[in-house]
């Protein structure tokens, strides 16, 4: 198999992920004052980042639009506008930038991860701005900072340990081949 195959496949599996992660998370009933273990743990994210890593920028990025969107077509959500479009570039910039810096920063896992997690923050929180501005929503930066950071906390340190683990264990098996990386430096 070719490796444009091997990656169209890989992030198949990953929109895939990224649509029936946060569906498990709503199975699990509400914890007290948390109403939405998603927004908590962020398991829409996982498989983004993950793509990134496994496929190079382009298809990580298309992944990252593709997820949010289908998930709210096919379970309405998020609920498309305004919050659907903000995660649709949220998203989209995590597996841009994983795709990108990994293969640019000599395979550095943290370092690409945690660029993808501060620019994709950053990107979702002028998005929000704008489109929840367009919807006539009120959106100032405590409501960022509340929602990317410190609602977000568990979720950024489950990406933190599970991230590299399961990168590392995807070199190990194979899938990120060596010489694909230095072949597709930016890709």
């Amino acid at each position: 198999m070719n490796q444009k195959t091997k990656d169209l496949v890989s992030a198949a599996l990953c929109v895939a992920l990224g649509l029936i992660l946060p569906q498990v998370f709503h199975l699990v009933p509400f914890v007290g004052a948390v109403p939405n273990l998603g927004g908590v743990f962020l398991p829409m994210h996982i498989p983004v980042l993950l793509c990134g890593f496994l496929c190079g920028w382009r298809y990580g990025a298309a992944c990252g639009a593709v997820v949010p969107l289908l998930s709210s077509v096919i379970t309405g959500m998020p609920v498309l506008w305004p919050q659907g479009a903000s995660m649709i570039c949220e998203l989209a910039v995590y597996g841009l930038v994983t795709g990108l810096l990994y293969r640019t920063l000599g395979r550095n896992v943290y370092l690409s991860l945690l660029a993808a997690m501060g620019l994709g923050r950053v990107a979702s929180g002028a998005a929000k701005a704008v489109f929840f501005g367009m919807a006539g929503k009120p959106f100032g930066m405590a409501a960022f900072v509340s929602g990317a950071f410190t609602t977000a906390i568990p979720g950024i340190v489950l990406q933190l340990i599970l991230i590299p683990v399961l990168v590392a264990a995807l070199e190990k098996a194979g899938a990120i081949p060596v010489r694909a990386r230095a072949s597709r430096s930016m890709g």
